[in-house]
């Protein structure tokens, strides 16, 4: 499980609100050698004018990029050097925790912390303001966690909508007029290296770990699929005794639900009927200010590491999509679906070579202060989503599909041999 959970108490980070420091570093492209470390070294800005559009016109404006990689918010800092703007972001307060450097870039960039274990009313109450007084763009990623999925956005979190709305109501009574509006904002990443050469030494790496024989003799797309499907068998060992028999789809729910439903009995009274990722942050919000605070003795202090260790899991476990390589068998989606492993088991990803990403800024959206409080999910996430899923249903298919390299033929034979 990754570090993210912090055990002291909360402290609010506020944004930097200068422009000398994100000018230097927007101006000297000073992000791109932090991208080139994790293997990303060129990139393309489509539709900036759109965005430019939007700076001019004076609106509070809301970028919503979908969320694939961890280098995703470094990544923003290549379109706010095409349109010329210095943005604020709202960062996971666990980033600013990692090292002093981190804390002290990401803050110099505009990054403000928030508690995904809380009610962050400060960190509300700042993205609202950023919005409604139009003082500078502001980046939320509205999947609130990583996906490793870069083609294929997952559910949405309606407190996007809920500052947006506010802001723009807030706007609105301030400025006669004036309104909020939200781009979304898709991020491609395209692997520009041999995908066989690059992950082959670690699936065997992983292969022999089950005490396999690398399977080399495999094509690379059944390959990685067997490993997926001894690793899933491991953890229904683990947590029901034995491999279940069910398609992929109705197996990787059950054990989600079975790592979820008894903790949703504990702390919040019944299974909660919602997606992954909100299940985890209800389930975190309630199991983790005790800890944080010191209030548990050893034993309980333990049990709810345990707990937080199977929350963590099954939002890793949402991440896998049993059609994501079916449907589309692209050398991007292989990649993604290696390094989710590699994530998985060793809680770090290892950089397989070169990436070149496209950050494509979408039309802007007008944000209505007014919610159809008819409606279980509100409109304008579902606008958002169907906006940002159709560019990026464009944009897979820039990836192009694996196909293994091929044995050369053999030579004709010469004659009269």
């Amino acid at each position: 499980m990754q570090h993210i959970i912090i055990e002291k108490p909360y402290k609010f980070i506020p944004p930097h609100r200068g422009t000398l420091w994100p000018w230097f570093i927007r101006t000297f492209n000073l992000h791109a050698s932090y991208l080139r470390k994790h293997g990303i070294f060129e990139y393309e800005c489509r539709h900036v004018d759109r965005l430019r559009q939007s700076v001019s016109a004076g609106h509070g404006i809301l970028l919503t990029p979908n969320h694939s990689r961890p280098e995703d918010p470094i990544v923003m800092g290549w379109l706010t050097r095409e349109a010329k703007i210095l943005v604020y972001a709202m960062a996971s307060w666990h980033l600013f925790n990692q090292d002093k450097f981190t804390a002290w870039a990401i803050r110099k960039m505009g990054g403000f912390s928030v508690n995904r274990e809380g009610v962050d009313r400060t960190a509300i109450n700042t993205a609202i303001e950023a919005l409604a007084t139009a003082e500078r763009p502001l980046i939320l990623f509205p999947e609130g966690a990583t996906t490793r999925t870069n083609d294929r956005l997952h559910a949405l979190l309606d407190g996007v909508a809920f500052i947006a709305r506010t802001a723009a109501k807030r706007r609105a009574k301030n400025h006669a007029g004036a309104k909020v509006v939200m781009h979304p904002i898709a991020l491609k990443y395209l692997f520009r290296n041999d995908l066989q050469t690059a992950v082959s030494p670690v699936l065997a790496e992983f292969e022999k770990r089950l005490t396999w024989q690398p399977q080399e003799d495999l094509p690379l797309l059944d390959r990685i699929a067997k490993l997926g499907s001894a690793l899933l068998c491991l953890k229904e060992v683990e947590y029901f005794g034995q491999p279940q028999s069910a398609d992929m789809t109705e197996r990787l729910d059950r054990l989600i639900d079975h790592l979820l439903s008894p903790l949703e009995e504990e702390w919040l009274g019944g299974r909660q009927d919602e997606p992954v990722v909100p299940r985890v942050k209800a389930l975190r919000m309630k199991i983790t200010p005790d800890m944080v605070g010191g209030r548990l003795a050893s034993d309980e202090y333990q049990r709810r590491w345990r707990q937080l260790a199977d929350i963590y899991l099954a939002q890793q476990l949402s991440c896998y999509l049993p059609d994501y390589i079916a449907g589309y068998p692209s050398v991007d989606r292989l990649l993604e679906t290696v390094e989710r492993f590699d994530e998985d088991l060793t809680d770090e990803t290892r950089v397989f070579g070169k990436h070149r990403v496209i950050i494509e800024v979408g039309e802007a959206v007008d944000v209505d202060p007014r919610r159809d409080r008819k409606a279980a999910v509100d409109p304008l996430m579902t606008l958002l989503a169907q906006r940002l899923q159709g560019m990026l249903d464009r944009l897979a298919r820039e990836s192009p599909l694996y196909e293994p390299a091929r044995s050369p033929a053999p030579a004709p034979a010469a004659a009269g041999s």
